[in-house]
């Protein structure tokens, strides 16, 4: 019995279709580019309302407008891009509101400044002194120069002192009396300012008597303040002079002082410069230990070894905490030399970055 080929062939069975797994999504949807700051506009604008309209305090207005725009953004995030992007939104926004918060008291405190001392921030001010004013009129010419004054010869004592204390540290000390002074920087750095002034009194009362007042005094007392920050900004300007610069002045037998001076100090220069800036712009606005060895006085006195002196941050507090009758110019002119102060200050910091940035090691692509 014979069979045809056909009848052996078997016709194939249809495929089945391929399992495909289904994956969950790792990407969502997004918000529109406009949501948080529409948002965030939103938030302010109610913030604005609960403290023009319902005279609610503009701190917990501002507080309760930061947490509807997180809890909004984060909710909205959550159901359009997921739990992912939620948290990092959330994330996001309280370290955004950390840093407002932070900033906050310093704009405040600059806002008002400025809004106060522009009132007597006139020539007058600055060209005269309080010599016979009884109210209205008068400026801060005396206390300004003053302030330089007292400031400049602090620093004249403070940098060579700071200065060499830091160039042992670094080159030279490596015994029990360099951990001493490290230590005893350490401490005269976190002293408050009102001990480097009683210092200074009492180093002065033995020479001179009690009572006595003198520019010199507070310049010993800002000094006091400013050779830690000196010592501790050079001394880490210095280590970062590399060791190589050393060695290779060191294997051409040039001895070590020279080596210091004419190759790790130019070297650093500029950071040292720096920080000498920014210890001057720290002691400036003192008040406290130039209350208690310089005092105030009315008139002009440019010579820092007789008798009183003003500066500009006794000044400021001597008006307004003694004002007359009527107080008004007298806390316009306190508001003026705070006013003053603060652009020295920010003078004084612009400088130091200035400084920095110019006289840089260049270093060749």
């Amino acid at each position: 019995m014979s069979t045809s080929p056909t009848s052996l062939t078997k016709a194939p069975e249809p495929e089945e279709p391929p399992v495909v797994l289904e994956r969950p999504a790792l990407t969502h949807g997004s918000l529109p580019r406009l949501a948080a700051p529409l948002a965030l506009l939103a938030w302010v604008v109610l913030g604005l309302v609960l403290h023009l309209l319902l005279d609610v305090n503009p701190v917990v207005a501002g507080l309760a407008a930061a947490v509807g725009y997180t809890l909004l953004v984060c909710g909205w995030s959550r159901a359009v891009e997921g739990a992912r992007k939620a948290q990092d939104r959330l994330v996001t926004a309280i370290v955004t509101s950390a840093f407002l918060v932070a900033l906050l008291p310093l704009v405040s405190v600059l806002g008002a400044v400025l809004a106060r001392g522009v009132e007597r921030f006139d020539a007058d001010f600055f060209n005269n002194s309080m010599r016979g004013v009884v109210g209205e009129g008068g400026g801060a010419h005396h206390a300004l120069m003053g302030t330089l004054i007292v400031t400049g010869l602090a620093t004249l004592i403070s940098v060579p002192i700071g200065l060499l204390t830091a160039i042992y540290l670094v080159e030279y000390g490596r015994g029990a009396l360099a951990r001493y002074i490290t230590f005893f920087v350490d401490v005269m750095t976190g002293i408050p300012s009102i001990v480097a002034g009683l210092f200074a009194y009492a180093l002065f009362e033995l020479f001179f008597g009690a009572g006595v007042r003198m520019g010199i005094m507070g310049s010993v007392a800002l000094s006091v303040l400013m050779i830690p920050v000196v010592v501790r900004s050079t001394e880490e300007m210095l280590k970062l002079v590399p060791n190589e610069l050393r060695e290779a002045s060191m294997a051409l037998a040039v001895p070590k002082w020279r080596t210091v001076v004419r190759v790790v100090l130019p070297t650093a220069l500029a950071g040292i410069a720096t920080g000498v800036t920014l210890a001057i712009a720290r002691v400036i606005g003192e008040t406290a230990p130039l209350l208690v060895t310089v005092g105030i006085t009315a008139s002009d006195n440019f010579n820092p070894f007789d008798d009183r002196m003003a500066t500009l941050s006794v000044f400021s507090y001597n008006q307004y905490a003694t004002p007359g009758i009527p107080p008004e110019p007298f806390l316009d002119r306190a508001w003026a030399a705070a006013f003053t102060l603060i652009l020295i200050v920010m003078a004084l910091n612009l400088v130091a970055r200035l400084i920095s940035r110019l006289f840089a090691p260049k270093t060749r692509a």
